[in-house]
């Protein structure tokens, strides 16, 4: 039985919550990485049901699991004394004997749900490991560390629309089996695969630092508290974080820890915008940067195309540069290629309003546009905002459908921006979005 808690106060995703992110999240792949405490919990078979929702999406699932709790409940059951239970420690040959049979149990468990639940899935040996060796003067035996993945071979499963389910044992160079941590497995299958996301199930409700359950945090930050303030970070959520931040440094975006005993609690995660868990992220905003005066003739010729095509209101230099603290711009070596403005209003400081927003013809489609209003909002949320506004005449479906916005009336815009709205005679569509 789970001492967790056995449902979530957070509505359960809906079809239509979980659509608008198909685009998004189709072909790519996901690492879910399972605690075995979650495997042994009773929650384990609604968690297997999300598992062939995100399947049946066009979502591309890798899974790894642990084994520490079946270890701990194997060495008490047989009064065999182990060395460690996670991998990270000495693991001595009892220990190893242990683990084995832990981890044959548990990938049977995922093969058996799976399979009830019309998935085609296979237990490899896709992990090539050697000894970790000796550490300050401590043999660690039977620990090992991941040499190789063999890539083609996971690749080759997942285009056959088989899961590949991977154990924390892996295998030395003479066949024979070496004890590997999981949460470290699972960061190293993310970058060989160049995973999009990492998703570690854990009986935890996220990242707790100092005291407080983080609902989301950069890289840089967590870096750094690892590095300078490790004692901030709870014990429990330690190796999790150590590892995010290896995974996010060697390619994949997004890692997510949250609760594997929550009901639903993976759908909301990766379906709604609040979570219900701990994103831990990267900077996908690292060619973005706050414009200069020296920007301002660059921006002007940026955008003058879309102004004659009537995109985008009129603006001179002398306008732009006025106001050049309102505008980001997107660089590629040097060269600037998208820009994008945010407004704030002293009679209004809870609306931020978003414009000129503009990327160059080349470049669209790339997801450039969407990139470009996502770090807007984030600098209002920053900046104290509620609610984000954008105004258009003739992108105002990319900022629906890629951005989230709905359609609101006049009676949302500052009396100083209704005035401009009404006598620009522009009549264009009013956006609005929650930034929750």
């Amino acid at each position: 039985m789970s001492n967790g808690p056995a449902t979530t106060i957070i509505k359960p995703t809906d079809l239509r919550g979980i659509l608008k992110y198909v685009p998004r999240f189709q072909g790519q792949i996901f690492v879910i990485a399972l605690d075995g405490s979650i495997v042994a919990d009773e929650n384990f078979s609604n968690l297997l049901i999300d598992i062939a929702v995100l399947r049946s999406l066009g979502i591309k699932l890798v899974l790894v699991h642990g084994i520490s709790q079946q270890i701990e409940e194997l060495s008490a059951t047989r009064k065999i004394t182990i060395t460690d239970s996670r991998g990270t420690g000495v693991t001595d040959a009892a220990t190893l004997d242990l683990a084995i049979r832990a981890s044959a149990r548990v990938s049977h468990l995922i093969l058996e749900g799976l399979t009830q639940n019309g998935l085609k899935c296979a237990i490899t040996n896709a992990v090539r490991s050697v000894p970790t060796g000796i550490i300050k003067g401590v043999d660690q035996q039977f620990t090992g560390r991941v040499d190789r993945i063999d890539k083609e071979f996971i690749l080759h499963l997942i285009a056959a629309d088989i899961v590949p389910i991977l154990s924390p044992i892996g295998f030395a160079p003479d066949g024979h089996s070496l004890r590997i941590n999981s949460d470290l497995l699972a960061a190293e299958f993310a970058e060989v695969l160049q995973a999009s996301k990492i998703i570690y199930l854990a009986p935890l409700g996220g990242l707790v630092i100092n005291g407080e359950l983080r609902r989301e945090i950069s890289v840089e930050t967590l870096r750094d508290l690892l590095k300078d303030h490790p004692e901030t970070i709870a014990e429990e959520g330690h190796s999790k974080a150590v590892h995010a931040v290896k995974a996010i440094e060697t390619g994949t975006s997004r890692v997510h820890l949250l609760d594997g005993r929550v009901f639903d609690g993976l759908l909301n995660e990766i379906f709604s915008n609040e979570g219900v868990g701990t994103l831990i992220y990267g900077n996908d905003y690292q060619q973005i940067r706050k414009a200069t005066r020296r920007d301002v003739r660059h921006i002007y010729n940026l955008t003058r195309h879309a102004v004659k095509r009537e995109e985008l209101i009129y603006r001179t230099q002398q306008a732009i540069e006025k106001n050049i603290d309102q505008f980001f711009v997107f660089e590629i070596d040097e060269n600037l290629i998208a820009s994008v403005s945010l407004t704030t209003y002293p009679e209004k400081p809870e609306l931020a309003e978003i414009g000129s927003l503009y990327v160059l013809p080349f470049y669209q489609n790339r997801g450039i546009g969407r990139k470009m209003v996502n770090y807007a909002c984030m600098v209002a949320k920053e900046r104290g905002a509620t609610t984000a506004l954008a105004l258009s005449t003739q992108s105002f479906t990319f900022f629906i459908s890629s951005c989230g916005f709905a359609e609101a009336d006049k009676s949302v815009l500052p009396e100083s921006r209704l005035k401009g709205y009404e006598e620009s005679g522009r009549n264009s569509k009013i956006l609005v979005k929650p930034l929750a």
